[in-house]
């Protein structure tokens, strides 16, 4: 059996070194909530001579614990990432939360139970009702991770939920500095859609980026619980575009994809229209594929009732002018669930 290629170093979220020049390959330990034990957060930071104290570049994969085109990316780059050209911090943690991705779930299911991307509230880590890994998982990224970039990338798949188009994704922001920062940084994925969406959702972590300012950009790169090749593709050249542009990395890198075609669509899904919602338990049948475009009133999938075998399936339309964005990936859906996503086309 081969020795592994790197060393990590077990620590505690107080003992990173995110700050000296070099490479450091860490497992970042937080307390197990069953076992006499820890939970292991694999963390690899490199740090250039002209770092500054609150700038960089994170990217986290397995956020959510079902979706692995970000881990395989991130994986991929630890080793291509060279320490000689790296000027600024980079910082890659391609399974953040291990609970949820040693269980294969979206949440963390084997221990508390709890979506991280919907943990970031007030008091997560630190008050004894929010106390479990999750939410202290929350707690690192505030206290140790937030203060030393200002870029976040978090790679996200529809794992079980939901099939997209290929996308990055970003949410509508104030500062229109911010703004042209995220959408130039979200067309380097050479993704075929880029997803404007809304903001209403409590406790993600984008939105907590957002807010403090960084240049944030979310991703859909799969479905399914399996690895998408061009979602692993995607994610891998923007995150380094990202870490080029941003000045944390020297090399030059050209456009990929839709983006050096210049196929690129600007979806956003902001308005309740967007969206439309089984009103029963049922089996979605998709009639058309993620990328099409329809128009207000096309029929887009049927919902089936088998408890109601005689019963004709209900007619899925789509609300608005625009392109399917995202549709359910499993066949069985549950009342309220967004089973069609239609994003309008922006200029």
């Amino acid at each position: 059996m081969s020795e592994p290629i790197v060393s990590r170093q077990i620590v505690r979220p107080g003992d990173l070194d995110l700050d000296s020049p070099g490479r450091r390959d860490y497992w970042v330990a937080l307390e197990h909530d069953s076992i006499w034990g820890d939970h292991l957060i694999p963390l690899t930071v490199w740090v250039g001579k002209k770092a500054a104290a609150d700038r960089g570049l994170v990217a986290f994969g397995a956020n959510h614990g079902n979706e692995y085109e970000g881990p395989v990316a991130l994986k991929k780059l630890m080793s291509e990432i060279e320490t000689e050209n790296v000027v600024g911090r980079i910082i890659l943690i391609p399974v953040l939360n291990p609970s949820a991705f040693r269980a294969g779930t979206r949440e963390s299911s084997l221990d508390d139970r709890v979506n991280l991307n919907r943990a970031f509230v007030d008091g997560a880590g630190t008050t004894p009702a929010l106390s479990g890994i999750t939410h202290r998982i929350v707690a690192f990224v505030r206290q140790h991770i937030w203060p030393r970039v200002h870029v976040v990338i978090d790679l996200h798949s529809g794992g079980d939920v939901a099939r997209f188009s290929l996308c990055s994704s970003f949410h509508p922001v104030d500062d229109p500095v911010q703004s042209k920062a995220i959408e130039e940084t979200a067309r380097w994925f050479g993704v075929p859609s880029l997803m404007v969406y809304q903001n209403a959702t409590p406790g993600l972590l984008p939105s907590e980026a957002e807010r403090l300012g960084k240049i944030t950009i979310g991703t859909e790169l799969g479905w399914g619980r399996a690895v998408n090749l061009e979602g692993v593709r995607y994610a891998r050249h923007g995150v380094l575009a990202a870490a080029i542009h941003h000045e944390q990395l020297l090399g030059q890198i050209e456009p990929i994809g839709h983006h050096r075609a210049g196929t690129q669509m600007k979806l956003t899904t902001v308005d309740r229209d967007c969206y439309s919602v089984a009103p029963f338990d049922g089996h979605f049948e998709p009639l058309i594929d993620c990328g099409t475009a329809v128009k207000r009133g096309d029929v887009v999938g049927l919902l089936h009732d088998f408890d109601h075998i005689d019963m004709p399936p209900w007619q899925v339309r789509a609300q608005i002018d625009g392109v399917v964005l995202a549709q359910a990936w499993a066949a069985a859906v549950p009342r309220g669930q967004h089973i069609v996503v239609v994003g309008r086309i922006t200029p």
